[in-house]
């Protein structure tokens, strides 16, 4: 999958330095990945919910922080939408964000 915008990781591990090493991992995989649909997802990760609007989210660095992202499966596209705290995350609606 081609992920847009790994700057926006970044600059949330810069942050939060803990949440590097996961965020690192989570790009790999997903970089390496090809999904089709949702359930290509939910048979990779234990830690994944789909949710409407061709979301998925993700919990990091055990379960400390959410990453919301938006996926295009015909191209191939992963959009990061949000990455939080569950503080931040609970302000948001991840179906439109």
């Amino acid at each position: 999958m081609h992920v847009i915008k790994k700057k926006t990781l970044i600059e949330f591990w810069q942050l939060h330095p803990d949440a590097e090493g996961p965020l690192r991992a989570w790009y790999r995989d997903a970089t390496q990945a090809y999904w089709v649909r949702p359930t290509d997802l939910t048979e990779s990760y234990q830690n994944v919910r789909i949710i409407p609007n061709s979301r998925a989210i993700f919990d990091i660095g055990g379960n400390k922080y959410r990453l919301v992202v938006h996926i295009f499966y015909p191209y191939g596209r992963v959009y990061i939408r949000f990455i939080g705290t569950h503080a931040e995350y609970d302000r948001i609606d991840a179906t439109t964000i």
